[in-house]
């Protein structure tokens, strides 16, 4: 079964169907079913032949065939595996969720030989959890963090005004039409949210995209990136290419950091068409909310052409993770752009 909490979050819990009506009655009962939006995964053979039907009012989206592909496109913050005894615990499964960065629930007699990196114990329902998570933070941490994204937000909104005012006539004396910029992006755990920019492209920018993928100097065409791109405004030495060397484009996400959709410091968002070619092992990139900068952008921003790499610099962020090292990022985030260090 999957719940999704309202706006937020969402959980998985995975059962079979003689099990789920009692499943899926604990839940709501619990905390989790207050807060939580609810989905259903049956893992009884041809369990995917029921998707789309509802037990207890609560959808069925995959079997045991296709919830690994339900996982890695879909937004799924937490699974509950909760399997009657006797039935096979899915150990490969439960290997690759916490690979993937989902935060995996069991019981506690089910876990006893399991391994996990972080864990801790819940009770949901009748159920008593064990908890585990490839990223977990404290409520202390979690609040410190939200904190300097809230104070990062509205000092980012303020100086985005500004250059509202300063930049964004010469955006439209040189390229007519909005002058922002918006798209929809692929944030924690698969939940969409639209992002945005200061426009530094043409508006024909996203069809132009397709006609210059051959040009993609990223391998597999996991990101787009392509040095001296035509749909810059006015060229590398235009307006456009001004305000992405500098990386003012970047301010109008510091909305994004305040609504709560971004953090000041995370991988950075996948387009959608990027997100529907990830395998597994790329999902761990947004374990954490997507980030304005990261260890990306310090460590050479658009000369990485290797998305792998930039997928084990996003791993070594999650894994990693502190007050401490968000500071440090901040701080040569900003010696990075003041240089220019990779920024095309």
């Amino acid at each position: 079964m999957i719940c999704h909490r309202k706006k937020s979050k969402s959980l998985v819990i995975v059962t079979v169907e003689e099990t789920a009506a009692t499943v899926i009655e604990n839940v709501k009962r619990s905390s989790y079913g207050r807060q939580y939006m609810l989905k259903s995964v049956l893992m009884d053979p041809g369990g995917a032949s029921k998707a789309g039907s509802r037990i207890d009012g609560v959808e069925v989206v995959a079997g045991s065939d296709t919830v690994m592909e339900f996982v890695c496109r879909e937004w799924v913050d937490e699974v509950l595996i909760a399997l009657p005894k006797g039935t096979p615990f899915p150990e490969t499964f439960y290997s690759y969720l916490l690979e993937m960065g989902v935060t995996v629930h069991l019981n506690l007699l089910k876990a006893a030989k399991l391994e996990g990196r972080r864990q801790n114990v819940k009770q949901i329902g009748d159920y008593t959890l064990l908890s585990n998570s490839f990223y977990r933070t404290s409520l202390k941490q979690t609040m410190c963090k939200r904190l300097m994204d809230i104070a990062g937000g509205i000092a980012g909104c303020f100086f985005t005004a500004i250059l509202y005012i300063l930049i964004g006539p010469l955006i439209y004396i040189h390229s007519p039409g909005p002058i922002f910029f918006a798209q929809e992006r692929v944030g924690k755990n698969g939940k969409r949210f639209r992002m945005y920019k200061f426009r530094s492209m043409y508006p024909d920018a996203e069809e132009r995209k397709k006609e210059l993928m051959a040009k993609n100097q990223v391998k597999d065409g996991m990101m787009f990136k392509i040095e001296n791109d035509p749909r810059i405004i006015g060229g590398e030495k235009g307006i456009g290419g001004f305000i992405r060397r500098f990386s003012l484009d970047e301010f109008p996400q510091f909305w994004n950091v305040l609504k709560g959709d971004m953090s000041l410091i995370g991988s950075r968002p996948p387009t959608v068409d990027e997100w529907m070619k990830y395998e597994r092992r790329h999902r761990i990139r947004l374990a954490t909310k997507p980030g304005i900068t990261g260890l990306w952008q310090i460590s050479g921003r658009s000369k990485i052409k290797d998305f792998e790499e930039v997928v084990r610099l996003d791993k070594e962020y999650v894994d990693n993770w502190s007050i401490k090292e968000d500071i440090r990022i901040l701080l040569k985030t900003v010696k990075v752009v003041l240089s220019k260090d990779g920024a095309w």
